[in-house]
């Protein structure tokens, strides 16, 4: 197997990408085949939770393995640290695009102004960012989901499984990607059932106060809602997630999960039967798709945007109980075709 790819791999040891990455976050390298040793591939950098977040970080880490084992190169997953500036996310960037790893994909908007730095120093790199539309350069492929289409379709669901007529919104954090979601949902909702009230919640202002990354948080606000009668609580908000889910465990109500299939993450597998469904957008998928870009030689760039029609969002069946209800399976398919067809227009904000 022979890598296309725009740049020249100097085989540098492992050791030294750790070494020149120990100020700015763990690193996690794996080789694949031995005919292919030396040629480095896909490398991600983690948003904040980080890797086994069972959400956003964990389905992107999905793709980079995806891409291991297809292309048989060497890969490489680092972590965020806490209270890091946008110029230690740029050296992480930067030192993984110099050990000769592409592409190189920031995962989360937080990484917007350093890959933007981090591609103007090295043009012959293909970087990719998760869940930005800001960066436009000849090297970087934004890659973007109409996340507010799958949460009108939870929506739709919660609509029609609430027997309290309230549900829930818990957003990580309050920014206009997270509105994205609530606007969805809250538009599925009404548009299912005008009678149902949602309550919505944001966890923090700003990232760095922990709003994707504190599952305490999460079950705190959950727990508020359920007090105030909402019987399904969906939550946008990372590995805050994991309380919402918890909370709704615990009382015996519905959770919406995010991102990945949450029904099926080992880590939440005893709250499982409490998952009602989960909004998945597919980012293994598009992380994958522009490691395939490059090995294929002709590296995507600009806004590579997945929604429903493309199949990169979606609601997760994996729950009998969810997907074995007919009333409610044809309600969501109803919706899907509408949005599809361009009938209903989806808000995002």
């Amino acid at each position: 197997m022979r890598r296309i790819s725009r740049i020249t791999v100097a085989g540098a040891a492992t050791a030294s990408l750790a070494l020149a990455l120990s100020a700015c976050g763990g690193t996690s390298t794996s080789s694949g085949s031995s005919e292919s040793k030396g040629d480095k591939g896909l490398a991600i950098a983690y948003d904040v939770g980080g890797k086994g977040d069972q959400s956003f970080n964990d389905a992107a880490y999905a793709g980079l393995e995806r891409a291991k084992k297809q292309f048989g190169y060497e890969t490489a997953d680092v972590e965020p640290t806490d209270g890091e500036t946008d110029a230690d996310k740029e050296q992480r960037l930067v030192s993984l695009a110099k050990q000769g790893y592409n592409p190189v994909v920031g995962v989360g908007y937080a990484y917007a102004a350093a890959l933007k730095g981090a591609a103007e120093k090295y043009p012959d790199t293909t970087f990719g960012i998760v869940d930005d539309a800001t960066i436009e350069a000849d090297n970087v492929a934004d890659l973007v989901f109409s996340e507010e289409e799958a949460s009108y379709l939870a929506g739709v669901a919660a609509a029609k499984a609430t027997k309290t007529k309230t549900v829930g919104f818990v957003g990580g954090v309050d920014i206009p990607l997270i509105h994205k979601f609530e606007a969805g949902y809250k538009q599925g909702v009404k548009d299912t059932d005008p009678k149902v009230k949602v309550i919505p919640q944001y966890l923090t202002q700003t990232a760095e106060e922990g709003g994707f990354s504190s599952p305490d948080k999460g079950k705190s606000a959950a727990e508020g809602q359920i007090e105030k009668k909402a019987d399904v609580v969906y939550a946008a908000a990372g590995l805050s997630g994991q309380g919402v889910i918890e909370a709704a465990a615990a009382n015996k109500v519905w959770a919406i999960g995010v991102d990945s299939d949450q029904y099926k993450q080992e880590a939440l597998a005893k709250y499982k039967d409490s998952i009602l469904t989960s909004a998945m957008k597919d980012v293994a998928k598009a992380v994958f798709n522009l490691a395939k870009s490059v090995e294929d030689g002709k590296p995507a760039t600009g806004i590579v945007k997945g929604d429903l029609k493309t199949g990169e969002v979606s609601l997760s069946n994996s729950n009998p109980k969810f997907a074995d209800d007919a009333e409610l399976q044809e309600a969501i398919e109803t919706a899907k075709e509408k949005i599809i067809s361009g009938e209903i227009k989806v808000k995002s904000s």
